[in-house]
């Protein structure tokens, strides 16, 4: 495997993880809302998607969502570091 794309592996599993936390963090931020304060308009996809998430297993996915998008950001960081440290050593060899 390349340096560049391992770089650009970390990078992209970095940035899904990113995605993943912003999500789950809404969905948990959504479920602490009661009825009547969420603010978005009453459609029925609306209201079965804040029902969904206002259930205790809405919420226990979404913290475990979060968890993952976690784990999956720190993976992604070794993964940087270790072709960092890779292009560190070719350097070094070369040198």
């Amino acid at each position: 495997m390349e340096i560049q794309s391992a770089f650009n592996a970390g990078v992209q599993g970095f940035q899904k993880a990113t995605e993943g936390a912003n999500q789950a963090a809404s969905d948990i931020a959504r479920s602490t809302l009661s009825d009547n304060e969420v603010s978005e308009p009453a459609t029925s996809s609306a209201v079965t998607q804040a029902s969904a998430v206002n259930e205790p297993n809405g919420l226990t996915e979404s913290i475990v969502n979060l968890r993952v998008a976690e784990v999956q950001a720190q993976s992604s960081a070794e993964v940087i570091q270790s072709a960092d440290e890779n292009l560190g050593t070719l350097i070094d060899v070369r040198v």
